[in-house]
């Protein structure tokens, strides 16, 4: 397996950041429903423009199986950057060989370089990835047990 950082300008990298990308919502964890195809045709291009944007893409025997999809941020308490995993995706026939193990390690060396404090991504309470999120360090984020944990709230505008 190689994971590597994605160019967003590069023919096969920008066709499996859509095709993995696709992939996942089309899975009920993403939603279930196909990228539309204006979505398709300008997402490698924006994320080419956004400067906060980074892939990484995996591959078994230079077939594309795993994605990330991450946004630096910033942490206002801690005043450092921190990474935001938008996307993690494997395919279904990938699944169980460490490949989403091996995504969040390169996450954390990409976030590291990028001297981040923290790295941040949400989860469906059904999704069965969240067993490996917990298991590689994640969980859920709270101040004071005494004022709950984090909830991730959404306004649509679209």
């Amino acid at each position: 397996m190689t994971i590597t950082l994605a160019d967003y300008r590069d023919t096969r990298d920008a066709a499996d950041v859509v095709a993995l990308l696709d992939a996942y919502a089309r899975d009920p964890m993403g939603g279930g429903e196909p990228l539309r195809d204006d979505v398709k045709a300008r997402l490698t291009g924006d994320l080419a423009a956004n400067p906060q944007a980074f892939s990484l893409i995996a591959r078994l025997e230079e077939r594309a199986v795993g994605l990330a999809n991450c946004f630096t941020g910033y942490s206002t308490f801690a005043a450092a950057p921190l990474v935001n995993i938008h996307d993690l995706a494997v395919l279904p026939d990938a699944r169980g060989k460490g490949i989403g193990r091996a995504l969040l390690a390169a996450v954390e060396a990409e976030a590291l370089k990028r001297g981040a404090c923290k790295i941040t991504l949400e989860v469906l309470s059904g999704n069965p990835a969240r067993h490996l999120y917990a298991a590689c360090g994640f969980g859920d984020y709270q101040l004071d047990p005494a004022t709950g944990h984090a909830l991730f709230w959404q306004k649509r505008l679209t």
